[in-house]
């Protein structure tokens, strides 16, 4: 990276200047992570997807993998796995690195998707968070906790809109929408409801967004609006290119897993026929094929690489 050459009045501005006498918050960088796994599906098994997994059709869920807080505050809380930024990093090198130290991944999908910088968001201090969405894998990477948590576990999540209303005022629209984010985890048998209220407010049909948590349910923090937030980009950039499930993938998959993927995310069904249409110049077909029982030998698809290099 070019850096840029001080000039002489640079230098001598630099060496009266004391940014000690601006207040500094602390950057973290948590991590919504999402993956496809198979309902039921046992956590911490290392390895890539298996001929048998090909070989059958199981029931998959789109799930969230949160860590469990081991110490104060929000002890024994549920939280979006992350961390603090150590000095000389970005906040995109936070995220990987946290996110390898979670689960052990160090490929991920990782984008930025919002900046969480509320001044009371976290009681320990004046804390800005940056989020990243990152996909993977699931059969692929054992999780484990870090120094701050002693559990981590996938959660089944599933979010629904409870409430609408829309006010009409003279010169402003607004639209509240109540979210209920209902997390699940079987093995555990943890069950809990977040809500967080979604303002819209439109001056002139130019509009801005505030969120409000009204029930933190089990989760620490900020986090509800935070995942929110990563749910809906995900959801938003399905509907769009579509690109960014192709991370919930395997390297090999059936067009009929892949369309299972993009409902999960969508949370509808799609009509095979346009599914396919709207997939077909991004994927290839391989010469590999996969049996089942009672039903026909499927294709293995691949990625067409030309049509992510953009």
């Amino acid at each position: 990276m070019a850096k840029y050459k001080l000039s002489k009045k640079d230098k001598e501005f630099l060496e009266n200047y004391d940014i000690s006498g601006y207040d500094r918050p602390s950057v973290t960088a948590d991590i919504a992570v999402f993956a496809v796994m198979e309902e039921g599906a046992l956590e911490g098994v290392d390895g890539a997807q298996s001929k048998a997994n090909y070989r059958k059709d199981p029931v998959r869920e789109l799930q969230l993998l949160l860590v469990k807080r081991g110490n104060p505050p929000f002890e024994n809380y549920w939280a979006l796995p992350g961390g603090f930024s150590m000095r000389g990093e970005s906040t995109q090198e936070s995220a990987m690195r946290e996110l390898c130290e979670e689960t052990g991944v160090k490929d991920a999908y990782l984008r930025p998707f919002g900046v969480f910088s509320e001044p009371e968001r976290d009681p320990r201090g004046w804390i800005v968070s940056h989020g990243y969405l990152a996909l993977i894998d699931g059969s692929k990477y054992r999780i484990h906790a870090g120094s701050d948590a002693w559990e981590a576990a996938w959660f089944r999540l599933s979010v629904n809109v409870s409430e609408t209303l829309k006010k009409e005022k003279k010169n402003e629209t607004i639209v509240e929408n109540l979210y209920e984010m209902h997390f699940y985890q079987a093995e555990k048998k943890i069950d809990f409801t977040v809500k967080v209220k979604e303002t819209k407010r439109f001056t002139k049909l130019h509009g801005y967004v505030d969120y409000e948590i009204e029930d933190f349910g089990q989760l620490a923090f900020d986090h509800g609006k935070v995942i929110l937030n990563a749910w809906q980009t995900l959801k938003k950039e399905a509907e769009g290119s579509g690109r960014i499930v192709f991370d919930l993938m395997p390297e090999k998959f059936t067009l009929n897993s892949l369309q299972k993927a993009f409902e999960l995310v969508l949370g509808r069904d799609l009509l095979v026929a346009n599914f396919r249409r709207k997939v077909a110049p991004l994927v290839r077909e391989t010469d590999e094929e996969i049996t089942g029982v009672g039903h026909r030998p499927a294709k293995l698809f691949v990625r067409n690489p030309e049509e992510f290099y953009i």
